[in-house]
């Protein structure tokens, strides 16, 4: 199981589903807080079957065994206290990919500039080549003239 980062879900997180350099940078500085660490942790067994299950058989005991009477207020209390709780963590999740899509958007806009910047070294590029290209045109075309004739000085073309 891997979480928003990519990262196993297991006590020794790795990077080895990460790729891009500016998320395994957010990965490595969220693992430095401890609280972050067991957010993720709370997050990712919170969002598996597991959860469910455990919650399936939780509820299927605490009614068959009888601990309470009906209308369950203590089991009532609890599930509300952990819904609280879970809510709170979703919303740290939520943050957490905020975070990680506004690292992507940076890196993104980065490039864009880069790209931008290269770009505009090729036409310049481009254009000294055309301005080359036409000064070399002009000088050799500047050599012949139009009866197919060497100019005085210039050398013969050759008819190989």
């Amino acid at each position: 199981m891997r979480d928003d980062f990519g990262m196993a879900a297991n006590p020794e997180i790795r990077l080895d589903g990460l790729i891009n350099p500016a998320l395994i940078e957010e990965a490595r500085k969220r693992r430095e807080n401890i609280d972050n660490r067991i957010a993720d942790r709370v997050t990712t067994f919170s969002g598996s079957m597991r959860f469910v299950w455990l919650h399936v058989i939780w509820f299927a005991c605490w009614i068959g065994f009888a601990v309470e009477a009906y209308p369950y207020g203590l089991l009532t209390m609890i599930v509300s206290l952990e819904s609280i709780f879970l809510s709170t963590f979703v919303m740290i999740s939520q943050n957490r990919a905020d975070s990680k899509r506004q690292v992507l958007a940076n890196q993104e806009w980065q490039t864009v500039q880069d790209e931008d910047r290269q770009n505009q070294e090729l036409i310049q590029l481009s254009q000294q080549i055309l301005d080359l290209t036409k000064a070399v045109h002009a000088a050799t075309t500047g050599l012949a003239r139009p009866d197919g004739e060497a100019r005085a000085g210039a050398p013969a073309p050759s008819t190989k």
